[in-house]
């Protein structure tokens, strides 16, 4: 693995664990915890970590 691979999947757990934290916060009809909490959860396992899994990057043509 490359290191912007790590980096990405680095960024990923991070949000996972704002994300988590959000969504702990507060009474059950908070919108931190009703909107935004699920969109950063779904950023990060869908979009974030998979790109940390599978970029490959720019090839060095030498």
């Amino acid at each position: 693995m490359k290191k912007n691979n790590l980096v990405l999947i680095a960024v990923g757990v991070l949000l996972l664990v704002i994300g988590f934290l959000c969504l702990a916060t507060g009474p059950a009809d908070n919108p931190v915890s009703l909107t935004v909490a699920p969109l950063i959860l779904c950023l990060a396992y869908l979009v974030i970590i998979p790109l940390g899994i599978l970029w490959k990057g720019k090839k060095d043509d030498k």
